[in-house]
């Protein structure tokens, strides 16, 4: 694959993936592409570009466009056409639309430009240059900008690439879960720190093990429980063929939504 690593980027809506990305490129102080940001999250753009050398941040969208080689779109879908329409993209460029939902051809329709147009979905850990980024389709130095940031795993077609979109909707549900058991201790009169803590150290372990790939998930779960322990009580008495069944509808109610 050619290798793209100095191409300058800009990124439009810093928010928290758009952040992550900015860390991501400048944390380990190594070489790194020159960053233009756009104004809009003013506090967090102005913060990026104190903390790191070769950060700015633009007047306006269009400069960001116009200084960068390599356009990140992070904002949000529903605000994307009224920020967007207008905007000169020349098709020399080349966009990375991080926005879940929006279709490389609805995109292309607002930014009325023959740029070459790839869907992404980093996730918060690029910051830490560990998370694997889906991309749709292939490019160069797309996956070369997501490779250095953990990994690019490339999707042909849109609809595999918003069942990857759809399966990371499920993140805070799992935060949410933990932060239900540590209410449930806290109700049985665990001090809510200690129960925090407990819960935290258990699932902590659980990453660790997901790091074994010899095991299929199936074989993780048996693996941990005993026949008519703990364990297999909650996940069959709890998590049953109802509530699985339930799971599947709400990802299915999901994935109908982004296409």
């Amino acid at each position: 694959m050619e290798d793209h690593p100095m191409q300058r980027i800009g990124i439009i809506g810093v928010g928290e993936i758009g952040k992550a990305v900015v860390e991501g490129l400048r944390g380990e102080g190594g070489a790194a592409p020159e960053i233009f940001l756009s104004p809009r999250s003013v506090r967090v753009a102005a913060e990026l570009s104190e903390r790191f050398e070769g950060v700015q941040v633009c007047a306006d969208n269009q400069e960001v466009v116009d200084r960068a080689d390599l356009v990140i779109i992070a904002m949000r879908r529903q605000d994307h056409r009224e920020a967007l329409g207008g905007l000169k993209v020349g098709d020399d460029k080349t966009v990375v639309s991080l926005m879940a939902g929006v279709a490389i051809d609805d995109l292309r329709r607002t930014l009325a430009t023959g740029a070459p147009i790839v869907r992404a979905i980093p996730l918060p850990a690029v910051r830490e240059r560990r998370s694997v980024t889906v991309t749709c389709p292939s490019h160069p130095a797309v996956d070369a900008l997501f490779t250095q940031l953990g990994g690019a795993l490339s999707v042909a077609d849109e609809d595999a690439f918003n069942v990857f979109s759809a399966l990371t909707g499920t993140f805070t549900a799992h935060y949410a879960y933990l932060g239900t058991l540590t209410s449930w201790a806290a109700g049985h009169g665990i001090s809510p720190d200690v129960a925090d803590r407990y819960v935290r150290g258990l699932f902590k372990n659980v990453g660790r093990a997901l790091n074994d790939e010899s095991r299929t998930l199936d074989q993780l779960a048996a693996d941990h429980e005993t026949p008519k322990g703990n364990n297999e009580r909650i996940r069959t008495t709890w998590f049953d063929q109802p509530n699985a069944a339930a799971l599947a509808t709400a990802l299915d109610g999901l994935l109908a939504d982004l296409r």
